[in-house]
């Protein structure tokens, strides 16, 4: 939403150390982020492909999705992948922008996902001539964005297509944004602090 500029306001609600947000609830039936809540429509969305749909469907005119049918459904499909998949390279590497970026290894299978990653980003870009994976930032991006980022903090991949996915995320004010905001968080998941 802040890198396609829909107006929003962000609510921060605090993590304890186990990964529970109390704060969520009666706010989210799952208890979990992203949580869109439309006030004026009086709608919750606890999901984010829900979300990205229904902001594809109030703002067409931003191109969430690509114009083009084929385009649109691979786009789908990749976001789909990662939604449901990569768990391996997901739990061996959680989400952490302020740890040093330095090499981790990790399983086989989470190799066998980061494989499978750099071939999605390879083929995106060589199909769309990028910057983005399908030419201009849409949700694909945003899906694949915080995988990146776990790629780059334990440098998982020197791959040519992950360094081209990074340099034109580089270029977004709100991937540089959510960095900063990031670094400056002060709150810590143990689980989450692999050395």
């Amino acid at each position: 939403m802040r890198a396609l500029d829909i107006p929003f306001k962000e609510v921060l609600v605090p993590m304890t150390d186990d990964g529970r947000m109390a704060g969520m609830a009666g706010i989210s039936p799952t208890g979990k982020v992203p949580c869109l809540v439309d006030q004026t429509r009086k709608l919750t969305i606890w999901e984010s492909v829900a979300i990205t749909e229904y902001l594809a469907e109030r703002h067409p005119e931003l191109a969430i999705w690509p114009d083009d049918i084929v385009a649109r459904a691979t786009a789908r499909a990749f976001v789909a992948e990662m939604h449901a998949g990569f768990l391996p390279l997901r739990n061996e590497c959680p989400m952490n922008l302020r740890r040093p970026a330095q090499p981790l290894a990790i399983s086989e299978a989470a190799q066998r996902d980061m494989t499978r990653v750099e071939s999605i980003l390879a083929d995106c870009l060589a199909h769309s001539a990028g910057p983005f994976l399908m030419g201009s930032f849409s949700a694909l991006d945003a899906f694949y964005a915080p995988l990146l980022a776990r790629i780059e903090t334990y440098r998982l991949s020197a791959h040519p297509a992950v360094t081209a996915f990074q340099e034109a995320l580089d270029t977004l004010p709100a991937w540089q944004e959510w960095q900063m905001a990031a670094l400056a968080e002060t709150a810590i998941i143990s689980a989450d602090e692999i050395p």
